[in-house]
């Protein structure tokens, strides 16, 4: 009984209403013209409802989980590793490699990807079904999420300028700033009146699914509509897409037989290793999303989210897959 919302969860990853409704948002961000009165608008709701988003999650995590959890030093160096160490040096392969086949914009959304915090439900309710550690699974996603709000930016500025893909795309020390108040803040807020409202908003599973996915449709939609002022989809053909859904599962498979063999070389035990399989393997939607709208001008962050939307949804139906194989072994 314990793993019937995990199962539930993951079953739906196949036709999952959310999905729908994201594609809707898409589409209606690529048909309905907006002007740049409507445009600010929207950017500011997206601002204000990425604000909301990091201070209920600071609000609904109890931080003795974070401290408990921290204990397991090689599972939590492992996912710390895998996300901010080897995710990002494949990425930047990878996109250095695809550039001449999706163009530099798009190849910077592949880095950019890289560079992103794990995701925390999905890998929670993975390893739940895969029967992995979850209390291991839990503290990793949530350490990555919060190591993200800083090292991701820094990552970002880093990489992007080494680079020279996307030029002009970051906004610098200003890029920062906004990850730190439009993310940490609010996270730290949350924190601090844990204590007080954290139970209360963690036995209100609607409100913080709510936020969640409201806030990825306002910046999805803000960064898509932006993305089709500018000219970004016309210049975008089907082809690449389909190139993205390639480059997507190479980077997909890297990283799941780097965390599943990797956790074996380190001597993890079964639970762990799929813990680290789920969470190392993972990159964010509802975190990736807002950093780009505060990292990247708007009609940039519309071409770096295609690559991560992408990413996001084969990871579900893969690792859906996986974990239903693994929670039949002996």
């Amino acid at each position: 009984m314990a793993d019937s919302w995990p199962v539930r969860q993951v079953l739906k990853t196949w036709v999952d209403p959310f999905v729908v409704l994201l594609v809707a948002v898409m589409v209606l961000g690529l048909v309905v013209p907006v002007g740049a009165d409507v445009q600010r608008v929207v950017d500011a709701v997206a601002d204000v409802a990425v604000a909301v988003l990091f201070l209920v999650y600071g609000m609904r995590l109890p931080t003795t989980e974070v401290v408990a959890g921290l204990r397991n030093v090689r599972l939590q160096g492992s996912i710390l590793a895998s996300t901010y160490v080897v995710f990002p040096l494949v990425g930047l392969l990878v996109a250095w490699a695809v550039t001449p086949l999706i163009g530099e914009p798009l190849a910077a959304g592949v880095l950019f990807l890289a560079l992103l915090p794990s995701t925390v439900q999905s890998s929670v309710a993975f390893t739940s079904v895969a029967r992995g550690n979850i209390a291991g699974a839990i503290c990793g996603a949530t350490v990555s999420n919060v190591v993200g709000m800083v090292v991701t930016p820094l990552l970002v500025l880093w990489l992007f300028a080494g680079t020279g893909a996307a030029d002009g795309a970051v906004g610098g020390f200003d890029g920062l700033r906004g990850v730190l108040v439009h993310l940490l803040v609010p996270f730290v807020v949350g924190q601090l009146l844990q204590p007080f409202v954290g139970r209360w908003i963690r036995a209100r599973r609607w409100l913080t699914l709510g936020v969640d996915r409201g806030t990825i449709l306002v910046v999805v939609f803000g960064a898509v509509a932006a993305a089709t002022t500018a000219g970004v989809w016309a210049r975008t053909s089907g082809w690449t897409i389909l190139a993205l859904v390639g480059v997507s599962g190479v980077l997909l498979a890297v990283m799941l037989a780097v965390t599943w063999w990797g956790g074996a070389a380190l001597r993890l035990d079964v639970p762990d290793r799929i813990a680290l399989l789920m969470c190392g393997s993972k990159k964010s939607l509802a975190t990736g999303l807002p950093m780009a709208a505060v990292l990247f001008p708007v009609a940039v962050a519309g071409t770096v989210a295609v690559p991560v939307i992408i990413f996001h949804q084969l990871q579900l139906v893969v690792c859906a897959v996986l974990a239903r194989r693994l929670a039949l072994r002996d």
